[in-house]
């Protein structure tokens, strides 16, 4: 991968499109491109948050493990989703889900640390980024819970939610 890809892929990014370009060459300065095969993990549950990454192409499952039911798909992330959006909050230093590729893929990997620095330098680039990552946020509570109503709407014994 050359810089010039890195720039023109970038440029195809829908968050990227409406930030000045002194903002755009920050970003570009902590970004890479990851390409990764079917079933590749990105990385599991428990590893540090390092990188935020946002699917080009492809598709991301998002994995967490239950016990008594093993590992449990709880979203699949779509071209141009971003996924351990965690790693930006400087909540929770380690990953609460895995994440492994369905089909093969290319994503765009961003230095954690280094965004959040650079958010705090240039208040104006760290507020675009949190709110964007607040809209990421908030899509995925809105999925889980269609997906929590989904659940209790069908309970598996019969018996409803409160049994």
């Amino acid at each position: 991968m050359n810089q010039k890809e890195l720039m023109s892929t970038l440029q195809t990014i829908p968050w990227f499109q409406e930030i000045s370009p002194t903002h755009f060459e920050k970003i570009a300065g902590i970004a890479g491109l990851v390409e990764v095969d079917a079933k590749q993990e990105l990385f599991r549950e428990g590893d540090p948050e390092d990188y935020l990454y946002i699917v080009i192409q492809g598709r991301i499952a998002i994995e967490m493990f239950v016990p008594g039911r093993g590992r449990v798909r709880i979203y699949t992330a779509e071209p141009m989703d971003v996924v351990g959006w965690s790693s930006v909050i400087p909540v929770v230093r380690q990953r609460t889900a895995g994440a492994v590729a369905v089909l093969p893929s290319t994503l765009v990997r961003l230095d954690a640390l280094g965004l959040r620095q650079i958010g705090e330098e240039d208040c104006a680039l760290g507020y675009i980024v949190m709110r964007r990552m607040a809209n990421v946020v908030a899509s995925r509570l809105l999925t889980t819970r269609l997906q929590l109503l989904d659940m209790f709407s069908h309970p598996s014994d019969g018996e409803g939610i409160y049994g």
